[in-house]
């Protein structure tokens, strides 16, 4: 159940028109009528023929009209919307007074048993949700103590979930992106958007955002993009903020209806955008050695599970933000036929995006940077970059749901479920494809024999896993390719297996594919720094082999190569 308090007015009768209404543009209000009033003397116009819209706002007004004009409220008008969630049961008349009647109380508008408080109608226009209207003066002529009336409002409405067996609504933190109003979808429904003007720009600004590198760029992309933009400067000239309009959406005067960025999100405010943008690495310079930026964006979300793991949560929250960041921009340069895909996960994880922990975003400029360098390069070749970046994307959804989890972030827990879900469909279509190229040149059986040899006895405790996994055939092609670069495959197993565990790793090899692959694009070690290595090598034990000499005593401390990291 979600109460809604809106913003207050100046215009009783106004109100009670909307609640009322019906027919073109109102076709969701049904049967409008009073389930219940202040002292259930409310004339009802939907059930009494006699009584008229007047009649009940000069019901609602008397206590306004009583004091002196000089003090009287200006928006004196108090409006709250209770609405079921669409799995709920259809509730009775009854029931829906009753809840009424908790909200008022709850609020401190109509305190229960209090003679003297405001007086409120409750107005029913469909089968899910009411409306409650209130004058904010009490019939004693005080004002009422209303203050915090949003959280008390959620409060109650939780308990009002447990009493009548509703679906249990996630508690949020404040920091959520503002809803559309009722009034904004009915727009929408009408000129035929699928989405509200509000939620579109959101989604635009978010994307402009995740691929710009500077303020400049971010209001020329912001131009550029189909809306209009209004910057906003202090009388000395420097940018205080700036508002957008849809191209095409007009109030009735014709006039664009305009959205500070403040408005659309928390996070999309000027400075909290000018933060974000002056904490982002520089683009490397053309004509310098360029670094492919899907393996730095892969190996930045690979190390979001370890920075999670520290005790520093501002740098934390900058992490999920950049991640964030990561999936507004994917889109850009995902094939067409993942782009719808890609930006449900990135909507379902804005929610997911923010706390109330301030993020201090220098600590994720690496991701950052990475992203922006992504969206600047032309999409090429199989889609093996984007399946690499996903397959790291779901291990670190998995940490972050586990982060807010254990900071009783619940909505942002819930948030966090739908991206993996969404993640895990795309993964799995973007990875087919570069997969199969790669079984397809599956190397011939002696080699692939001493691919398995080399996990064996570099990776024992996840072989047998390794080697009944549909992907094994990649994974050794991949090994035999690195190894005709010049690689050491057993060396590249090791250090991919080195990267983070593979215990929580749906396919192990394909993890080892990604992993094996970015690694192989590094620089051939020299002969005298392959010897090095060597030696190295033989003065430790191989991962996962424990040294009859070293074996630990039961309880002991367990070896590198089977303890599971976090």
């Amino acid at each position: 159940m979600i109460p809604s308090i809106h913003k207050p007015g100046s215009n009783t009768a106004g109100a009670i028109s909307y609640l009322y209404r019906t027919g073109r543009g109102h076709e969701a209000h049904t049967d409008p009528h009073l389930v219940a009033s202040s002292d259930d003397l409310a004339p009802d116009p939907a059930r009494n023929p006699e009584a008229t819209f007047k009649q009940l706002a000069a019901y609602l007004d008397l206590p306004v009209e009583a004091v002196d004009p000089a003090e009287r409220p200006n928006q004196h008008v108090w409006h709250c919307s209770v609405r079921a969630a669409p799995e709920d049961p259809v509730l009775t008349d009854t029931q829906w007074a009753d809840i009424a009647r908790r909200m008022v109380h709850a609020t401190g508008i109509a305190p229960e048993g209090d003679d003297g408080a405001c007086r409120w109608i409750a107005v029913r226009h469909a089968d899910d949700h009411i409306h409650i209207l209130a004058t904010k003066v009490r019939q004693d002529g005080t004002k009422p103590r209303d203050s915090y009336s949003y959280k008390r409002a959620q409060a109650e409405a939780r308990q009002i979930e447990a009493d009548y067996g509703l679906r249990r609504v996630t508690p949020g933190d404040g920091t959520a992106a503002k809803r559309p109003t009722r009034a904004e979808a009915e727009k929408a429904h009408r000129t035929g958007r699928q989405r509200t003007p509000r939620e579109q720009l959101r989604a635009t600004i978010r994307t402009v955002v995740a691929v710009s590198t500077s303020q400049e760029e971010f209001f020329h992309l912001l131009a550029s993009s189909g809306m209009k933009i209004e910057v906003l400067r202090f009388p000395s000239g420097d940018i205080r903020g700036y508002k957008v309009a849809l191209d095409g959406d007009t109030n009735a005067g014709g006039q664009p209806i305009w959205f500070s960025g403040s408005t659309l999100a928390p996070d999309l405010s000027y400075p909290q955008i000018r933060t974000r943008l002056t904490a982002t690495e520089p683009i490397t310079a053309a004509g310098a050695r360029r670094p492919n930026p899907w393996h730095q964006a892969t190996a930045a979300t690979e190390r979001i599970p370890q920075h999670l793991d520290q005790s520093d949560d501002p740098a934390s929250q900058a992490q999920i933000a950049a991640f964030a960041e990561a999936l507004d921009a994917l889109p850009v340069r995902a094939p067409a036929h993942l782009r719808p895909q890609l930006r449900r996960a990135a909507l379902d994880f804005e929610r997911a995006s923010r706390s109330r922990i301030q993020a201090e975003h220098q600590h994720a400029r690496a991701l950052r940077g990475a992203i922006r360098a992504i969206a600047r390069q032309p999409t090429a070749g199989d889609g093996a970059g984007l399946a690499m970046f996903l397959d790291a994307a779901i291990l670190a959804a998995l940490a972050i749901q586990r982060w807010h989890s254990a900071r009783h972030h619940n909505q942002q827990v819930e948030a966090t479920r739908r991206t993996l879900t969404d993640l895990q469909a795309v993964y799995a279509q973007a990875a087919s494809a570069p997969l199969a190229a790669l079984t397809a040149r599956r190397p011939l059986g002696p080699v692939v024999e001493n691919r398995a040899e080399e996990v064996r006895q570099t990776i024992p405790a996840h072989a047998d896993h390794i080697l009944g996994d549909p992907a094994w055939p990649a994974l050794a092609t991949a090994l035999t390719d690195a190894e005709a670069a010049g690689h050491d495959p057993k060396r590249l197993l090791e250090q991919a297996a080195d990267q983070r565990t593979l215990a929580d790793a749906r396919s192990p090899a394909q993890v080892l594919t990604w992993r094996i692959q970015r690694l192989a694009q590094r620089q051939v070690p020299s002969p005298r720094a392959q010897a090095a290595m060597a030696r190295s090598t033989t003065a430790r034990p191989t991962a996962g082999v424990t040294p009859i000499s070293a074996t630990p005593a039961p309880g002991g401390p367990s070896t590198p190569g089977n303890r599971q990291r976090r």
